[in-house]
């Protein structure tokens, strides 16, 4: 049986952090928390469920994953983010991946909750994504907040059953919060990076994700929830597109006035 890193990065995660390490302990060979100095119980919780305990201060979440990718002792690594845990399926299936690892990357779908409830349908499922792989052939990149693992050229994932439980917003004020702020760190991350978006982007990039999302992917069958996740899905893509323009703007005018 080959070995296994579970790499864990987090910031003030008591509430989740010893879920996620007992959901993973039948397959982890090592786990490895990367914290960003919390200050409630997040690293006490840890290390008494036998996690490795390293300090980091967090600059991005790239830089912060690719930091607990480089800390694992062995070439296969699993990511997850602490408000995470494997149902019970999954992790089955990744231990029995553990016989032999006969691909280099794995991908698995992500089912997100919203009040308590897990969200089926629409645009946060199947959320796949890439968390099993070779480091040595992959690392962590893309633009804040939405990181992903990228593999070498030519390498092909198997995707695994079961589902990453992902634990994310315990009402819809937080949501909300989370969705307001997310709309600002895309938006300056795509300035940073000097990507522009079309004008039209404001308009038609909201009212194809609703359309998409409650309708064509039946965001609709999770009810009132499903409602809620489409229309502020959309107003996240439209202050994100419009917060952009205004970075841009903002810009030019420095640069004219300089």
């Amino acid at each position: 049986m080959q070995a296994l890193s579970v790499v864990i990065i987090s910031y003030n995660e008591a509430l989740n952090i010893g879920r996620c390490i007992r959901s993973v302990r039948a397959v982890a060979d090592e786990i490895i928390v990367v914290d960003s100095f919390s200050d409630d119980d997040t690293v006490s919780i840890a290390v008494s469920l036998g996690a490795r305990v390293e300090k980091s201060k967090f600059n991005s979440y790239v830089t912060q994953k690719n930091k607990a990718i480089s800390l694992a002792s062995h070439d296969f690594i699993l990511l997850l983010d602490a408000d995470e845990a494997l149902d019970s399926t999954l992790a089955a299936s990744i231990f029995k991946e553990k016989q032999y690892f006969s691909f280099h990357a794995y991908t698995m779908n992500r089912c997100s909750s919203l009040c308590g409830k897990f969200i089926r349908h629409g645009l946060w499922y199947p959320d796949s994504k890439l968390r099993l792989f070779n480091k040595a052939l992959g690392n962590c990149a893309g633009l804040d907040p939405h990181d992903k693992i990228e593999m070498q050229a030519g390498i092909r994932a198997r995707h695994l059953k079961g589902d990453i439980l992902h634990y994310a917003f315990e009402s819809v004020e937080e949501y909300l919060e989370r969705n307001n702020e997310v709309s600002c760190i895309a938006a300056r991350s795509l300035f940073e990076a000097g990507i522009k978006k079309p004008w039209t982007k404001i308009i038609f990039s909201p009212v194809w994700a609703f359309i998409n999302g409650y309708f064509l992917r039946m965001g609709f069958l999770d009810g009132r929830l499903g409602y809620i996740i489409a229309v502020y899905t959309a107003k996240q893509s439209f202050v994100k597109y419009l917060r952009l323009r205004q970075l841009q703007k903002e810009a030019f005018k420095k640069i004219i006035w300089e």
